[in-house]
């Protein structure tokens, strides 16, 4: 059984059915068996289905955000925008797919000779619960239009989400057996990685959790996605616009309480202005008040679980301990709830908590950088590698970070996001592959040589 939480209040929801081991096959034996007609289908046709799971999310996102509010805490404004995303993310795979899976014709010896992107089958997509129905899109909109068959295997804090999003891939008329939802508990996911009629796997997720899907999926020499945490660096040079500056690293790090891979964990500031931008960032996050996420407002919601909030709780006290300066934030409040203040940590070093750790929470750490040399020493001191940004009007400083920074994803002067147009990704323990873009929709296909005399 699956026993979420209402991260507001503090109170079980109800349970929620698993399928055991033997009820789980069978739902993968469905997406197989649905496999070959669904790779037959033309795809001017599988581009019109996605075009209906646009329209039918968007008929369902005040349910989807509603659940999400309950299930994890989002604010009903960030779960709307994430339907509407997703929405996006369908229509852009739908208008786009036909051109990035063409065939490629290559120059050789052969009279004629190509690359054909054909699809390899059932994928897997194991996802968390931070942004359940934008994370789901992102895998199952280019495998579906590569002509693959999905399996989502949603996080077990978001189990109602989870259906009311498969439900919409219903209400849009998908062949059965195409797009199927996996609601297992998470000792099971082993033995269905294993199963020979997955092909491929989607993870996204911790960095501990996927070096154990990616060994699992490895043994069966299935090829794997793995989307994982990260440590992302902001650089903050002298000449920027501090004040943009300052709004967009608030946005970045305050967004779904600071739950999210890709926002700005550590901000680097060149010595010249770093006590004007922590004070900036002391009046911005100073005034973020805790509300209910189910209310419209734009105040912090909870952190998903609290297991997840004392891990964070622990991670700002070591990094306080070690010399660290709180200048907001950084006690547990009392009452009902999983809620965490927004906590701006000053003078943070490597060899902290917050500077060597990921914070999954909305706690950001500022570090000071003698010039920009430092500062991308600084960035770069991290075993992650999944976003980075600078804010700086010198085109030689964005150029040299562009090429030193070491990420899947450097931003210059703006928020690090991901868009369905550009590919998402990491390296090192963010992970490796990318979702999104023309590149990402090449991940599980089969790239066939085809040669002819």
């Amino acid at each position: 059984m699956l026993t979420p939480n209402n991260p507001t209040t503090g109170e079980a929801l109800p349970i929620f059915p698993s399928l055991d081991a033997a009820k789980a096959k069978r739902i993968v034996g469905m997406a197989v068996t649905a496999a070959p007609l669904w790779a037959d289908t033309p795809i001017a046709e599988r581009a019109d289905a996605l075009r209906r799971v646009a329209k039918c999310l968007r008929d369902a996102k005040h349910e989807l955000a509603r659940l999400m509010a309950e299930e994890m805490g989002k604010p009903l404004r960030e779960g709307l925008a994430e339907v509407e995303k997703s929405a996006g993310c369908a229509e852009y795979y739908a208008d786009n797919g036909a051109q990035f899976l063409a065939a490629e014709t290559l120059a050789s010896d052969a009279s004629h000779s190509y690359v054909k992107y054909q699809p390899l089958g059932t994928v897997l997509g194991i996802l968390p619960w931070n942004a359940p129905v934008w994370l789901a899109l992102r895998f199952m909109a280019p495998a579906l239009m590569a002509g693959n068959t999905c399996i989502m295997k949603a996080d077990p804090n978001v189990p109602r989400t989870a259906v009311a999003l498969i439900a919409a891939f219903h209400e849009a008329e998908l062949p059965g057996g195409v797009a199927l939802n996996l609601p297992i508990t998470t000792d099971l996911i082993g033995e269905i990685i294993d199963h020979p009629g997955i092909k491929a796997v989607s993870f996204t997720g911790s960095s501990n959790a996927g070096k154990k899907v990616a060994a699992r999926a490895a043994a069966g020499l299935k090829p794997a996605v793995l989307e994982l945490g990260g440590s992302d660096p902001c650089i903050v040079l002298a000449d920027a616009d501090l004040e943009k500056a300052c709004d967009i690293i608030t946005l970045s790090r305050l967004i779904n309480a600071g739950q999210s891979c890709i926002s700005v964990k550590r901000v680097i500031v060149e010595e010249a202005v770093y006590d004007d931008v922590c004070e900036r960032l002391y009046q911005r996050f100073s005034q973020k008040t805790l509300g209910d996420p189910r209310k419209e407002s734009d105040s912090l919601g909870p952190i998903a679980r609290e297991d997840l909030r004392l891990g964070l709780h622990d991670q700002v006290k070591r990094t306080i301990d070690a010399g660290a300066r709180c200048l907001c934030g950084g006690d547990l409040p009392q009452g009902d709830g999983f809620f965490y203040p927004a906590t701006l940590l000053l003078d943070v070093m490597p060899g902290m908590a917050a500077f060597d750790e990921e914070t999954f929470g909305p706690v950001l750490a500022v570090s000071k950088a003698r010039d920009l040399d430092h500062a991308l020493e600084l960035a770069n001191t991290t075993a992650y590698g999944l976003g980075s940004s600078i804010w700086t009007t010198d085109e030689n400083s964005i150029e040299r970070a562009i090429y030193t920074l070491q990420a899947g994803q450097v931003a210059v002067n703006g928020i690090v996001k991901t868009d369905p147009r550009l590919p998402s990704g990491g390296i090192g323990l963010s992970g490796y592959g990318r979702e999104l873009g023309p590149q990402g929709i090449r991940e599980f296909v089969n790239i066939k040589q085809v040669w002819i005399a």
